[in-house]
């Protein structure tokens, strides 16, 4: 999917897009970042269309092909849920991929994809407030892992979370603190 924005100034329709990178795809499977108010409920629910990504293109008027997968809070993940995302990434042409990822068990995964994945570049981002409650966070992070990908990084699994991007066994979350730091 590529998001292309429309702008007019002065009746004159001007037609903005920045492409990234043609070799960047963007996995969404849920997490905190996409979560959304349900009214009936009175829950936080998941995103499955991953408006928040969608919100963050719009604005930055950019391009990158979005797939979503899973579709769950991180704690809920499986171990089956984690094989579908190896096996997405896997099916993948692109060698730059971003993935947005609940921030619980955001380490499980990236062990998992790190054990699989040799050949690419993977940079997993959550958010610790959902987009849709508050978009700095969320938007943070994504602009930290989109960055970080368009630099010239080795191969390898990255978290990239609160102004830091390492190796994922060299971050981990504070969860006393509430944020994400550098493993000593």
């Amino acid at each position: 999917m590529k998001y292309l924005i429309n702008s007019s100034k002065k009746g004159q329709k001007i037609v903005a897009s920045v492409n990234f990178d043609k070799d960047l795809i963007v996995i969404s499977t849920g997490g905190t970042f996409n979560k959304i108010y349900n009214p009936i409920s009175g829950e936080l629910d998941i995103d499955q269309t991953s408006n928040a990504i969608k919100e963050i293109a719009q604005k930055w008027l950019c391009e990158f092909k979005l797939i979503n997968i899973i579709g769950k809070d991180s704690l809920k993940m499986s171990d089956e849920d984690r094989k579908i995302l190896v096996q997405t990434i896997q099916n993948q042409k692109a060698k730059k991929i971003l993935i947005i990822h609940g921030t619980d068990t955001i380490d499980q995964s990236a062990k998992v994809v790190s054990a699989k994945i040799r050949d690419k570049i993977i940079v997993f981002v959550g958010a610790m407030v959902p987009f849709a409650i508050d978009e700095v966070e969320a938007t943070a992070n994504f602009a930290l892992g989109v960055g970080f990908l368009q630099g010239k990084p080795k191969d390898g699994v990255y978290i990239a979370m609160h102004s830091i991007v390492k190796s994922w066994d060299k971050i981990i979350k504070d969860k006393e603190a509430g944020v994400f730091k550098e493993t000593s």
